[in-house]
């Protein structure tokens, strides 16, 4: 069986999953409207007519405005591209895995996937080399440090669409009036936890997200400042290591000791958000899009901005996370590959691009982007800057969408009493073989 059908199966059991805000991933600050979405795996694009080249693409919804901005793309696209029938379907991010491996399996792969995962699709020799199919001029427009999230053996298979980067958010009125400073260490953020619950009980000291929608992320946020990682140097698994061990121990220990939220398996960031920018949440870590929406609100909270901490003597470090686009090797003629590259050159077109990132809420994967966003909004340049210099999830790594539920779970048997250390011994052991 194909590994991207084990992909579909694994990924049809998170039905909340997003990617850049999360996954994930990731979805932005604003929750998605899927009421709507493209869910039916059995529909096709439209065929072309007359001697246009047909160009499919698959798009995930980030917010309810992504519907709307790709419709009006497409109709710019079309009407400015005599040669071309692009056709691009917007899916929600609980479908989206599922309706692209189901297409996939009829041998109805899109032509151009804008999604979070790739390395399963490449090991089955599904994609193009992503340079065959991007002009240079748009190629050389993208952070390096972006591009090799998607090298393989030398090959970068795919391009980055958009990134978002973590950091803790405080509501600097609610540690004032419980006397503690911004913790900086695990030792004086639980102690910080324990002033705060004391000083106000009304209100969670420490938000947690390890639902399908964060839950790797929380993973990294804790192995990451321990000194953990997924992997070693050499690519090789390391989930159940003696500081991914005492990563999980710890958040999970915040949870059982009731220093967060009343229920992480079940809040999703969105819940975190919600109860942050109604002063109800002391702390918390998230995505650069919490800003935009904590400002937004009708009553506007005093908060600040601060590194993830970290455990004594360990390094803080942000969790980057990217989308890309990838392209699906359909036997593609070169008028088709042609077709492609332009699509690509309008779409990363510096205004419109940076439109789009701007309007998604997210942070752009390219040079001139990262400009045009720090000049129009000089708080983002921080933000651009952390992701820059941000760690990234092992996306490279075929295993890795197996990985990323398996630290959920792992975390999720945990709140229920099960045995961090044998949790994460017998990850290691089915990941590694």
């Amino acid at each position: 069986m194909k590994k991207f059908l084990a992909l579909a199966l694994a990924l049809a059991m998170t039905a909340s999953l997003a990617a850049c805000g999360g996954g994930g991933g990731g979805s932005s600050a604003k929750q998605p409207d899927n009421s709507g979405s493209g869910s039916g795996a059995a529909s096709n694009p439209p065929a072309p007519s007359g001697d246009k080249v047909a160009i499919s693409v698959i798009a995930a919804e980030y917010g309810k405005q992504t519907k709307d901005w790709w419709a009006s793309f497409q109709n710019e696209f079309n009407s400015s591209h005599d040669n071309i029938d692009l056709n691009v379907e917007v899916v929600s991010w609980n479908d989206i895995y599922t309706v692209v491996n189901t297409r996939i399996s009829g041998d109805a792969a899109p032509d151009i996937l804008n999604i979070d995962v790739f390395a399963d699709y490449q090991a089955d020799d599904l994609l193009r080399p992503i340079k065959e199919c991007v002009s240079d001029e748009t190629y050389a427009k993208f952070y390096d440090a972006f591009l090799e999230q998607s090298n393989i053996d030398g090959t970068i298979w795919a391009i980055p669409d958009l990134a978002s980067a973590r950091a803790m958010y405080y509501n600097k009125d609610i540690l004032d009036a419980a006397g503690v400073e911004v913790p900086t260490t695990w030792a004086e953020l639980k102690s910080a936890c324990e002033a705060i619950k004391a000083s106000n009980p009304d209100v969670y000291p420490w938000g947690v997200d390890m639902t399908t929608d964060e839950g790797q992320a929380c993973f990294a946020y804790y192995s990451w400042t321990n000194g953990g990682d997924f992997t070693d140097a050499s690519g090789s698994w390391t989930l159940n290591s003696a500081e991914n061990v005492e990563a999980v121990e710890y958040i999970v220990g915040l949870v059982k000791d009731g220093l967060t939220n009343t229920d992480p398996a079940t809040q999703t960031r969105y819940d975190l958000q919600e109860l942050f920018a109604a002063g109800k949440l002391a702390m918390m870590i998230g995505p650069n899009q919490i800003s935009s929406y904590v400002a937004s609100s009708d009553t506007p909270i005093n908060f600040g901005i601060a590194s993830i901490p970290a455990n004594e003597g360990k390094s803080t470090s942000s969790v980057g996370v990217m989308d890309r686009f990838m392209v699906f090797e359909n036997k593609d003629t070169d008028a088709k590959i042609d077709a492609i590259k332009e699509f690509f050159d309008f779409f990363y077109e510096d205004t419109r691009y940076s439109d789009w990132v701007i309007m998604e809420d997210f942070l752009p994967a390219t040079k001139t982007g990262g400009e045009i966003m720090a000049a129009a909004n000089p708080d983002a340049a921080s933000w651009i800057e952390i992701v820059g210099s941000a760690k990234f999830y092992p996306t490279a790594q075929a295993k890795w969408a197996d990985v990323k539920q398996g630290v959920i779970d792992v975390e999720q048997q945990a709140l229920l009493g099960g045995n961090v250390k044998d949790l994460l011994d017998s990850l290691q052991s089915q990941i590694a073989g």
